[in-house]
């Protein structure tokens, strides 16, 4: 098969490749108990995607934005209690993610993943799932100055790959992420695993998971 020019696929994480929602909402209650915090109600819902130094001024009632170690501490020990968990637990990936992996790297599709999740996280679940190994890039919160809905995640993981943003697909589950896809010149397939498939409408297509998903779903995307 030959590939378009610049052909490239970019992965969010928390959604697309595992389930991690009950997690993440365990831990920011865990954390909450810990620190007898008062949690605005529906922030989660909102703040899902997007990084903890945009998340924790939303979640809890004091914070401020300017509070910058204060809040890089909770952020800290959210995600240690959420990586607690994810060991003590387990994870598997979501359906289809494994397959679809699998179907790219036979056709030699660079793969990365985008995401707005701490690098150690990634790489705990990673352990767990064992998907190590089964993206060419890592791109995480980490790695990049500015959360989405900005951009810069997916544009630096398409830069690492040697990807063109507009023939490379970026596969999201929240509309923070779609919007960032967008902003930055992908075609985007939004799966519906945490979000109703009418809340991601401005993707260029939706799926309810990874299952139906192939590779020349995605070329036609950038083909079409």
């Amino acid at each position: 098969m030959i590939l378009p020019a610049g052909f490239g696929v970019i992965f969010d994480w928390d959604g697309v490749v595992i389930d991690s929602e009950d997690f993440h909402r365990r831990s920011w209650k865990l954390l909450q108990a810990e620190e007898n915090l008062t949690m605005k109600k529906g922030a989660f819902e909102i703040s899902f995607g997007m990084r903890n130094e945009q998340i924790i001024p939303n979640v809890f009632k004091w914070a401020e934005p300017s509070d910058t170690e204060r809040i890089q501490a909770l952020a800290d020990r959210k995600e240690s209690l959420y990586r607690e968990l994810i060991r003590a637990e387990s994870i598997d990936p979501l359906p289809g993610v494994v397959t679809l992996l699998d179907e790219l790297a036979f056709a030699a599709v660079p793969t990365s993943v985008g995401s707005s999740t701490p690098r150690a996280n990634i790489d705990a679940v990673m352990e767990v799932t064992g998907v190590t190994g089964k993206f060419r890039e890592i791109v995480a919160a980490g790695d990049v100055t500015n959360g989405k809905p900005n951009p810069e995640v997916f544009l630096t993981a398409a830069s690492r790959l040697g990807c063109t943003p507009g023939y490379s697909v970026v596969i999201e589950d929240a509309q923070v992420g779609i919007q960032a896809g967008k902003a930055g010149g992908f075609k985007v397939l939004a799966v519906a695993t945490t979000h109703a498939a009418e809340e991601l409408s401005t993707a260029d297509i939706c799926h309810p998971d990874l299952s139906s998903v192939t590779l020349n779903t995605l070329l036609d995307l950038v083909n079409p």
